[in-house]
């Protein structure tokens, strides 16, 4: 085996040409380890940056780190592309101009201040009526309708974590709250109680907001009889004439992506679900992007490319965490059994991130 390092292209830049503390630690992470010195700066340090490493920084830091999530759907303060090489009209701190300079000439891109397109920001028309109390019902009537029921089969197994329960060996603790206490989760409300679960551990984690100084039990449910759920996380297959501002799919990925002020239109579509004859709801978890690693409401020219990928299905799965709301008191009524409980320790924690700028 040889121990010579593969080219990697032309070295325009190296990590240790950056003055901006987070671009350098973003260019070192991401760049490539290869001897000899760098071009621009002659360190023979850094991590070396190709035409696509510099391409790839900038979208990181400039596009994702100044990306800003309003109440529904989120949007980049700042785009980069090669028309604009030349014309940036952004105004960057004063450690930062030469960075972006460097970035500019070597990608030959420009950076510009971006206006999205509204769709981007909620102006979704579905997404806008479940906002209203008047005109929610006929929507949720839509979803009821358009999107698929699907099933989760006799013996499949899913995670429901707690934290500090009284009585951790008890399968009691495990079932839903009483409905005495529903009404402050994202299905559950007064007279509706929700069992709240998933098959991917570390969101449970998420989900429960845990830290090292809680007492953590995770317990493994099973399934005792095929169970009928509403499926909000199918891509919904539109009319090419339906865009983003008309379409239900996009309304309802934007709605459980969005924090507690949702809460009252999801609850409402889970009360609609169970009166349909669900046993609950597959919904996305609001913590799939970071779980995942996903940029939110990606695009392409404007238009979502949730909406246009050629393989579209897959990436939807690759970005999505489904959880399950179960609707009543799941074990109590014999629909899934507590099959065994395990405390969880947390030893170790790691993040992973991008950095951006501060002023532009």
């Amino acid at each position: 085996m040889s121990d010579q390092i593969e080219p990697i292209g032309e070295i325009l830049l190296c990590s240790d040409c950056f003055k901006d503390e987070g671009l350098r630690i973003d260019a070192a992470n991401h760049g490539a380890e290869q001897p000899g010195n760098c071009p621009n700066c002659q360190s023979a340090h850094g991590s070396k940056l190709t035409l696509n490493h510099v391409r790839s920084l900038a979208w990181r830091f400039f596009v994702s780190g100044t990306t800003v999530r309003g109440e529904y759907g989120a949007a980049p303060v700042i785009q980069v592309n090669e028309q604009h090489y030349g014309q940036s009209d952004i105004v960057p701190s004063a450690w930062l101009e030469n960075d972006v300079r460097l970035i500019e000439e070597a990608a030959k891109i420009g950076m510009f201040h971006y206006g999205p397109r509204l769709w981007m920001v909620g102006e979704v028309e579905p997404l806008k009526a479940l906002q209203n109390p008047i005109t929610r019902p006929q929507i949720i009537e839509r979803i009821l309708k358009e999107y698929p029921e699907s099933t989760l089969s006799v013996g499949s197994k899913f995670y429901r974590l707690r934290l500090d329960p009284e009585r951790p060996a008890d399968s009691s603790e495990y079932d839903s709250p009483p409905a005495a206490f529903s009404g402050k989760g994202r299905m559950d409300s007064p007279g509706l109680s929700v069992m709240y679960g998933s098959q991917d551990l570390d969101v449970c984690i998420h989900e429960c907001r845990a830290s090292t100084e809680d007492e953590v039990y995770v317990a493994t449910l099973k399934c005792k009889r095929d169970i009928r759920l509403l499926d909000l996380t199918h891509p919904l297959e539109e009319s090419d004439s339906v865009t983003e501002f008309e379409s239900l799919d996009m309304a309802i990925h934007m709605l459980f992506l969005a924090r507690s002020h949702s809460y009252d239109i999801t609850r409402d579509i889970a009360l609609a679900a169970k009166d349909a004859g669900y046993d609950g709801v597959i919904y996305s978890s609001f913590f799939s992007l970071i779980r995942t690693g996903t940029h939110p409401f990606e695009t392409v020219y404007g238009m979502s490319v949730r909406r246009i990928h050629p393989d579209r299905k897959q990436y939807v799965d690759a970005t999505t965490i489904r959880n399950f709301g179960l609707f009543g008191r799941p074990v109590e009524n014999d629909l899934v059994s507590v099959e065994c409980v395990n405390r969880l320790v947390l030893t170790q924690v790691g993040y992973q991130g991008n950095f951006g700028p501060v002023e532009y």
